[in-house]
């Protein structure tokens, strides 16, 4: 039988090149005759997905996410690292995805409404699906960055969602940055990158006290994984200004940040042991406070909230939830970890596990195991969860969105382009572990 690590290594390979398919897509059109129109990629675009389904039962996922796009762009850096992509496939791709980034802070929605005949072209079936024009004049300037997706031609998304979303411009702040500090970027490409992280640095201290939708896109209010990106987007933006000279920039950045990580505590619920992920903005109880959210915060930033110990007791509560409430779980053979979900009563397509979550919970763990006494214990509660990753990936290699709680058969979107990175992401902290533990 293969082994974990030869296992690991072939997955790896796999994941880079499907994750790279939804880079750049430009050889996919992608038709939606219901809103009357036809997209075709830009470079510098990143979809979800590269399958082209339109609820069929497939989700319609070839929509660049602000989100989603700053996680694969930040893989990218890892596999730009480890020599995994050339240099200079890597390099054009970032910059393509900060000239795309920044073709977009142009759009303007008011343009919708003054030029309507687009709304012509939707069928009547799919009329109710659009957005009004209440809305569309509220899309240009900031609003852009806070209006969650956009199509991956650069134009702005005509179809109702769950808006504003405040994670985005920090996600894509912190991996901008990471670009800048720790690759080879060519000069054009750094000024607009600076000009973009400046900008998205701006929209989070603006943005981040005000309500916005959670990371699922499901519930409106103040939101732990949010707040979380957004503190750690300003600490890393405040030393980058220091560095250029701007001081009063740093100086403000940092003021946020402070009052962001007080804010942050309070998400702490002591008599339960985890951190509540969201406070609804109607302000009734919310019944999906445990979250896998806020566990996804922990490894998406440099907080160190890996060694928290308050952090590490939310992944145990988590654990156990879905280790008693999904099927797959009961009876699991020794040496694999519960497969994760995102919060208990998910009722999104079968409900079920997730791999960025499962892959969130392995890579905690892998992270949590450096400077540590009890490295040997972390490292291999990591590697039971990536043996559950293992268990539930077909021969192929294939990561779609969710694997079924009952059956484990994939569902919802496939080869999900955040799949692939975390599976990336998850790898490299497990390669650091090692490297720390041969020094």
């Amino acid at each position: 039988m293969e082994s974990l690590e030869d296992w690991l290594e072939r997955e790896y390979r796999y994941a880079a090149e499907a994750m790279l398919r939804s880079v750049s897509a430009v050889d996919i059109v992608k038709s939606r005759p219901g809103f009357g129109h036809e997209i075709r990629p830009a470079r510098g675009s990143i979809v979800a997905s590269p399958v082209l389904g339109s609820w069929d039962p497939d989700p319609d996922y070839f929509f660049h996410w602000f989100r989603d796009s700053a996680v694969v762009i930040e893989a990218l850096l890892l596999l730009y690292e480890d020599g995994t992509v050339p240099a200079a496939t890597a390099l054009t791709h970032f910059a393509d995805f900060v000239r795309f980034s920044q073709a977009l802070r142009k759009l303007d929605g008011r343009e919708l409404v003054t030029h309507p005949e687009w709304r012509a072209r939707v069928t009547r079936d799919f009329q109710k699906y659009v957005r009004d024009e209440t809305e569309c004049n509220t899309v240009f300037g900031e609003g852009i960055a806070a209006d969650t997706r956009v199509n991956p031609d650069g134009t702005i998304d005509i179809s109702k969602w769950c808006r504003p979303q405040h994670d985005g411009p920090p996600l894509r702040a912190l991996a901008t940055l990471r670009w800048l500090e720790r690759a080879e970027v060519d000069a054009a490409t750094e000024t607009e990158a600076a000009d973009l992280v400046t900008a998205d640095l701006a929209f989070t201290r603006e943005r981040w006290r005000a309500p916005s939708f959670d990371i699922w896109e499901e519930d409106s209010g103040q939101h732990y994984y949010t707040l979380c990106v957004s503190a750690a987007a300003l600490l890393s933006g405040a030393d980058w200004f220091d560095e250029r000279g701007a001081e009063l920039q740093a100086k403000a950045c940092r003021m946020d940040a402070e009052s962001l990580r007080q804010v942050l505590d309070e998400f702490w619920l002591p008599d339960v042991g985890y951190f509540r992920s969201r406070v609804l903005a109607t302000g009734l109880p919310s019944s999906r406070e445990l979250d896998i959210a806020t566990l996804l915060a922990a490894i998406h930033t440099d907080l160190g909230l890996v060694h928290d110990p308050r952090m590490q007791s939310n992944l145990e509560r988590l654990a156990a939830a879905f280790d008693a409430a999904y099927a797959i779980n009961h009876g699991r053979p020794a040496g694999r970890g519960p497969a994760m979900g995102r919060y208990l009563g998910d009722a999104y397509f079968s409900g079920g596990a997730w791999y960025v979550s499962t892959l969130a919970a392995a890579e905690f763990c892998f992270r949590a195991a450096l400077g540590r006494d009890d490295t040997a214990i972390w490292a291999e509660k990591g590697d039971a969860w990536l043996a559950t990753v293992r268990a539930f990936t077909p021969p192929g290699g294939e990561l779609s969105e969710q694997f079924d709680q009952r059956t484990g058969e994939q569902t919802s979107a496939k080869h999900l382009a955040w799949s692939y990175a975390a599976f990336i992401s998850c790898v490299r902290a497990r390669r650091a572990l090692g490297e720390r533990g041969a020094r």
